[in-house]
């Protein structure tokens, strides 16, 4: 079955008023949101978050209790982030407790948009309302097929070549967007490549340094280290003996802080991503791009939808070819390469997409929901908020409660919803 983007449905529902959404956001418990350094989903869901709240919606984050949500409501399903805190913990406990606090509230949401992977198809099975289900990692598991078997349209691929590994399944395609405009621009440029991503072997990382050492190139690595056993033996075992060998010519800067790392891709002369792996869409393409650096990459995964050949970078098969061509990219406009980026991969464009499908699963007409704010300011009647309370806690006394700088923390059946003050004007 082909991808969809289809228009949003018709019908009765087409006479419906504009209206605020009650929208979960569901986040992994990995990686706070947004993350501190690494982690792409949470990323995601911090920007879409955001852009739907400045559009009028209600929305709800289920996150880790580090996670700062801003003008959004909190529920806490870890209490901090497990793989900054090296937690030891099943995982996979976690994201099944996350999906149980999800249910046991479902009917406080008109949507329920699940960022947990695997875990959001039973979670989409289960839930009385319904469930868009975005697929952020590899699709190509042994056990996948039979995952998908029966999904149900609100399933979303991140590119399409994503959803090319399961033709079957009714997918929408929504590339991730970020916002781009304030990305750093027009200082020095050193010589320098730079790496980020993940100590793994499917993002290339030792392949980075062949490249660069071919090249004649320094080379500026800032990448996390996995929690699973087999990622840290790689990196003891196979990505560190391979900086002592490449010597000062290679710089490991570990995991940099939001502005460190926009700072080191406006500062390098290309970016490399030589992972062989099917990349699933590639947010470190499109924060390079957004700087005017050109990426230099395999041409796998979901990477040439967004990098246009001889425009924005080029392609190589091995770290040879990667190395020969990579002299290319002096001769690349740097602010074209900005100015169709943040066009093409904003955090607008993506939130669109995004309350297009949420429209089709309501029913609705997508300018029924896309116009919240406007219908806000004009004095429309919106929906009632929706109360994400256990049994016996006072409902009154949460709402009334005064604002506060920070957090306030609430039991709420093994779960902890966390209000915050509406940022001012709002």
């Amino acid at each position: 079955m082909p991808p969809t983007t289809a228009p949003a449905g018709a019908g009765a529902a087409m006479s419906a008023p504009p209206r605020r959404l009650r929208i979960a956001q569901v986040a992994p418990p990995l990686e706070r949101v947004p993350p501190v350094a690494y982690g792409g989903t949470e990323r995601i869901v911090h920007e879409l978050t955001q852009e739907l709240v400045r559009r009028g919606h209600d929305v709800t984050v289920f996150a880790s209790g580090d996670s700062d949500v801003g003008p959004a409501k909190h529920v806490v399903t870890v209490p901090r982030a497990l793989r900054p805190a090296n937690s030891k913990d099943d995982v996979g406990a976690w994201f099944a407790a996350t999906a149980d606090a999800v249910l046991r509230q479902a009917d406080a949401f008109d949507i329920i948009h699940s960022h947990l992977e695997w875990w959001s198809l039973p979670l989409a099975r289960a839930s009385r309302v319904p469930v868009v289900s975005t697929f952020h990692g590899r699709l190509d598991l042994p056990f996948s097929s039979r995952l998908f078997e029966g999904a149900r349209e609100g399933v979303v691929a991140i590119s399409r070549h994503q959803a090319s590994t399961h033709p079957e399944v009714p997918w929408t395609v929504v590339h991730n967007g970020l916002r781009l405009e304030d990305m750093p621009f027009g200082g020095r440029r050193s010589e320098a490549f730079c790496f980020v991503g993940r100590v793994d072997p499917e993002k290339g990382i030792v392949e980075a340094i062949d490249v660069a050492l071919r090249a004649g190139r320094p080379l500026r690595i800032a990448a996390k280290v996995g929690v699973l056993a087999g990622q840290r033996a790689y990196d003891e075992e196979v990505f560190r003996p391979a900086l002592r060998r490449a010597g000062s010519a290679v710089e490991f800067l570990g995991e940099l802080n939001p502005e460190d790392r926009n700072r080191l891709f406006a500062e390098s002369y290309a970016t490399l991503m030589p992972g062989a792996w099917p990349e699933p869409f590639g947010l470190v393409a499109i924060e390079s791009l957004a700087t005017g650096t050109p990426v230099v990459a395999r041409r796998t995964g979901a990477l040439p939808e967004i990098i246009r050949e001889g425009v924005d970078g080029v392609f190589g098969d091995d770290a040879t070819e990667m190395a020969f061509l990579s002299e290319r990219v002096a001769t690349l406009d740097r602010q074209a390469i900005r100015d169709r980026v943040i066009e093409r991969f904003s955090a607008e464009r993506m939130a669109d997409r995004y309350e297009e499908l949420y429209a089709r699963l309501l029913g609705r007409p997508h300018d029924a929901i896309s116009n919240a704010e406007e219908a806000m300011n004009a004095g429309a009647e919106m929906s009632a908020d929706p109360t994400l309370l256990a049994p016996g806690v006072d409902e009154p006394a949460i709402r009334t409660a005064p604002p506060i700088v920070g957090i306030r923390p609430r039991a709420m059946g093994g779960v902890t919803i966390v209000d915050r003050p509406a940022r001012a004007g709002r």
